[in-house]
This record gives C-alpha cells, sequence and structure tokens, in this order.
C-alpha cells in the first residue's frame, strides 16, 4: 500500500524534491508549515512531501496504536529500533522517490528528510539506495543496524547534515554523535549541529536547514 502525505509544492517549476518523514505519533500535517518557513528561493523550485507512517500498534507505548514508522518495543538503544519495521518502511518511501525519478526530478536533486523515527528510516534508506541522491537531513535520531551499514551501503560518499538537542530526553545526544562517527567512518561527508534544546527543532536549526538546502539544491 503506497503512503498517504500532504506537499507543498514548488513555488516555480518544480526541478527538486525534499522527501520529509515525521516523528513516532505525529503525521505528515506536522512539518508541513516549516516548508513554507523556510523562505527558499522560489527559482529552486523545491516541492515538499510529508508521507504519514502507517498506524500500528507501538508495544512501548503499552501497544496504543499510532502512526509509526517501526514498533518500538524496548527504550535501550540498540534495541529500539525494529529492523524488519524500519526495512519494511524504508520500501514504502523508497517508492515515494520512485515516483519522483519517473515524474522528471533527478536523483540528485531529491533530499530525504526525517526527524527521531523519521531519520531513522532516512539514514537506513539513503545509503542503501540505487542511485545517489542530493543528500540526508537526520534530525534528532539515531541509527537502525549501523553494524551492517558496511555491507549494504550502495552509498558512502553521501552529504549528510545531521542536528540534535544537547538536552534531548527523547533521543539521547549520545546516539546522534554515535551514528555521526559511523556515517563519518564510512566517509560520508557529514556535518554536525548541536543546539540547547530538548526532542524538538527550534529556530536557528531551521536557518542552517535553510542554508544547507540551498547548497545542496542550487
Amino acid at each position: 500500500m503506497s503512503l498517504e502525505f500532504v506537499q507543498y509544492p514548488a513555488q516555480s517549476e518544480h526541478k527538486a524534491t525534499v522527501i520529509w518523514l515525521h516523528g513516532l505519533g505525529d503525521s505528515g500535517d506536522g512539518f508541513a508549515p516549516v516548508a513554507p518557513q523556510l523562505n527558499l528561493p522560489s527559482e529552486l523550485g523545491i516541492r515538499f512531501v510529508f508521507p504519514h507512517a502507517p498506524i500500528q500498534p507501538v508495544t512501548i507505548n503499552g501497544g496504543m496504536e499510532m502512526r509509526s514508522w517501526y514498533d518500538i518495543k524496548s527504550i535501550e538503544l540498540d534495541k529500539r529500533a525494529d529492523e524488519q519495521g524500519v526495512r519494511d518502511s524504508a520500501t514504502k518511501v523508497e517508492a515515494l522517490i520512485e515516483q519522483e525519478i519517473e515524474s522528471g526530478i533527478p536523483a540528485n536533486k531529491i533530499i530525504l528528510a526525517g526527524f527521531s523515527q523519521g531519520g531513522v528510516v532516512s539514514l537506513h534508506l539513503a545509503p542503501r539506495f540505487e542511485q545517489k541522491l542530493a543528500g540526508v537531513m537526520a534530525l534528532s535520531t539515531y541509527m537502525c543496524v549501523p553494524e551492517k551499514l558496511t555491507h549494504e551501503a550502495k552509498h558512502t560518499d553521501l552529504n549528510v547534515f545531521m542536528a540534535h538537542g544537547s538536552q534531548d530526553n527523547v533521543v539521547p545526544h549520545s546516539a546522534g554523535r554515535s551514528a555521526f562517527e559511523v556515517l563519518t567512518a564510512h566517509n560520508m561527508d557529514v556535518s554536525w549541529q548541536e543546539y540547547p534544546m530538548a526532542h524538538q527543532v527550534c529556530a536557528e536549526e531551521l536557518q542552517a536547514i535553510r542554508q544547507w538546502l540551498i547548497a545542496r539544491l542550487s
């Protein structure tokens, strides 16, 4: 079943796409207001796609059903991401990327972005995708099966923007740094931004995201 989404259309001829995945219990609508706030140059022709994760039970939340890219069975970081769930969601997101490519947007004009759970799926999919994307934006997030990246990665020269709150009590700052170190060890071009915030996105971070998107999609 294909993912439903909300979108923010390109403000001129469509030339590039950002696919942005939300966190646990949120929806595509959660980050949709960010697109106009970024105030990107209209001539870049950037379309934003905000998919909705499937609704499924989440073990750590007492089996309550909510939008989730994968189940979380344990709060322990090395067991937190359900590998099969991450892979299933990555396949669904891959279909969205393929649709963009089929519509005429080349892979090198497509950014995969994600916050928290969405970042886990983005960091998993982008290096394993057949074509090299313009970049990955990984916000307040961590990695699923980092030890498998070496054997599964098709691209290790990806440009990755990472940002994390130093006071994050949901995804520890150390988990983000650990992902940064794994990606750096694979020779990826990774930048690290850190802000005095909790599990959220702040105005200063949005400015950094804006500059990065302009650099990657100009």
